[in-house]
Order: structure tokens, then sequence, then C-alpha cells
């Protein structure tokens, strides 16, 4: 059972595609995902590459290349929102996830994953994971309820639109071969929630949109109180589940290597298959030995 490795772990640190690609074979991968903080430059760089087959890529992360205009530093998931109630916005999104899925094309890569857009409302998951060590108290309490009411009072508006923008992306990807991965989100405001992901799976039936979960937004949303347990997400949809980012957690501190945090990940177990694409998406300051550490862990206790 094969592992890849997010190039979000270190793209960051290089302008050219074969430096990205050469550290993630040093530590012994073979496949990759591309995250959403690579330039036109470095894409063409890892194409080289993905086409000589020196590596192959399984998956990639919207927006990937970054949108035109945009600097790598702002050039963000949710820059352009699919969910976003502004037209010209939700266009702008639209059109950009395209081009990231005519990239899956050029890389022969199975997999889109889709950050959804969010609620526009003021979002305090911040300030409640600063408060989660004391979440008893009334004002961790409070918060936690005025946002849930907030997002709730106004999240079918920007539902419908998340759902009008994967209209137009399903109709894209079908035509292109890809598959579109919907992310569980770390926000609060964020969509899709818990209860979102299965709206948007019973809308899209036997379309190309699947589950996509992330180990530790799941985790987070736990650890804060909006869902019960992390491994309700694939309990409910690990019938559509297409792949998984899998990172460790550490009072509410995400993207660490697997083990440097809390997680246990033999529970992921039952609902991993021979096709589901498993990317580990450790962010730096994760070390070299570190991501080799996590991966040969994972191979004993996954597969």
């Amino acid at each position: 059972m094969s592992y890849a490795l997010s190039t979000s772990w270190n793209a960051a640190r290089f302008s050219e595609g074969a430096k990205v690609i050469e550290e993630i074979k040093k530590a012994g991968f073979n496949e990759v995902e591309l995250s959403f903080n690579l330039t036109p430059k470095i894409i063409k760089g890892i194409l080289r590459l993905a086409q000589k087959k020196e590596i192959k890529v399984v998956s990639l992360h919207n927006y990937c290349p970054i949108p035109k205009g945009l600097s790598r530093e702002f050039a963000l998931p949710d820059v352009y929102s699919l969910s976003s109630i502004n037209e010209e916005e939700r266009k702008t999104a639209v059109y950009f996830s395209k081009k990231s899925i005519d990239s899956c094309v050029k890389f022969k890569a199975r997999v889109l994953v889709l950050h959804c857009g969010y609620v526009e409302i003021v979002d305090h998951t911040r300030r409640l994971i600063e408060l989660y060590l004391n979440k008893d108290t009334a004002e961790f309490t409070l918060i936690k309820n005025t946002l849930r009411q907030n997002r709730q009072a106004q999240a079918k508006e920007y539902l419908m639109q998340a759902i009008k923008s994967l209209e137009e992306l399903n109709g894209h990807a079908e035509k292109s071969g890809v598959f579109l991965g919907i992310e569980n989100r770390f926000y609060a405001h964020e969509i899709p929630s818990y209860e979102e992901v299965g709206i948007i799976l019973s809308y899209f039936k036997n379309k190309n949109i699947f589950y996509w979960h992330d180990t530790g937004h799941a985790q987070v949303m736990e650890s804060l109180g909006f869902v019960n347990h992390a491994c309700d997400f694939l309990k409910a949809y690990g019938a559509k589940l297409i792949g998984m980012h899998i990172h460790d957690v550490k009072f509410c501190r995400d993207h660490l290597a697997p083990l440097k945090g809390d997680l246990d990940f033999s529970l992921l177990a039952p609902y991993i298959t021979d096709k589901t694409i498993k990317v580990i998406e450790a962010h730096a300051p994760a070390t070299l030995e570190e991501i080799m550490q996590a991966r040969q862990y994972l191979g004993k206790i996954l597969g």
C-alpha cells in the first residue's frame, strides 16, 4: 500500500520543481500530491519529471498552479471562494478550478482536492483554539454557540452557491476523467460542515464528486465540540471516500508529522482500501527524519 507526500511540506523553500521532488524522493516517496502554492515554473519542472516517470503525481490540491496575477504568499485555496454570493468571484473560482482539473489531466493525476468556500460570517475558530485548554468555561461555550448559530442562520445561500460551482466543475471533471475530492475543513465557518458533506454527496450521487478526509481537520472539529468523534466523518461517508490527508494534531495544532501528536491512526484502517489515495500532509518545520519515520509507522499500522 503506497503513500504520497504533499509538496506543502517543502515547496515554499524552492523555486524549481526538480529541487522540490529531489527532496521528496530523498524521503523515500515515489508518489506526490501537488499542493496549492506552486508557480507555473515549478509545475513545468515537475511535469518534466512525471513525463519521464521519475515521480508519480496522484492528486492535486486546488488551486494548482497558483492563479495568474497572484503571488505564492496570497494564493491560498480560498483566495477565490466557490461559495461566494458575489458572482464575479464565484465564476473566477470556477475558472481557476477548471484550470486545476486541466493540470490533473497533464499529470495523469486521479483527483483534484477542493475547498468549497465558506459562509461569510466572522469566524472565531482561532479564539476557540486559544481557549481550548479551558473549554469548560462560559466564554468558550458562548463563542462556540454564537458561531454555530450565526453560521446556521446564513449557511444555506452559500451552500447553494457552492453546489452551483460544483455542478460546473463536475461537468468539466467528467469530460476530463478526473475525480473531485471534497475536503472536510478546519475553520467552523468553512464549507462543508459535517452535515454539508452528506448534502453535497447526496446531490452529486453517481457523479465524479467524492469525499476527501483530512485527519487533522476532523480532530480539531472534535476537540472544539463541533462533531462528537473525528471518525464520524469516515463512518458516515467512508463509502464515498477517495483519499485522505494524513497528519497529526497536538492541542489543536495540526499538520504535524504522524507520531508528533496524539492521533490514533489505526482508527483509519477499516476505511482504507487499495484504491484510497493516502497523502502525508505534514508542514514545515517537520524534518526529513520525521517524515521518513511517519511513513514507516503508517506502513506498519495501515499496510
